[in-house]
């Protein structure tokens, strides 16, 4: 599988490598977000401690 972007804008991206495999991964961040990073991820811990 061999995906490229066309998107002109430079993203932030990590690459790892496990095995013989190397993923890289693309960071996007939507521009018209209505809650912080933070915010999002207090909402995914409570809903997380909320199923247990």
């Amino acid at each position: 599988m061999n995906n490229t972007a066309t998107n002109s804008t430079t993203c932030p991206t990590v690459r790892k490598q496990i095995g013989k495999t190397t993923y890289i991964v693309r960071v996007h961040f939507s521009e018209t977000a209505k809650e912080t990073m933070e915010d999002k991820i207090k909402r995914m811990l409570r809903e997380e401690v909320r199923k247990m």
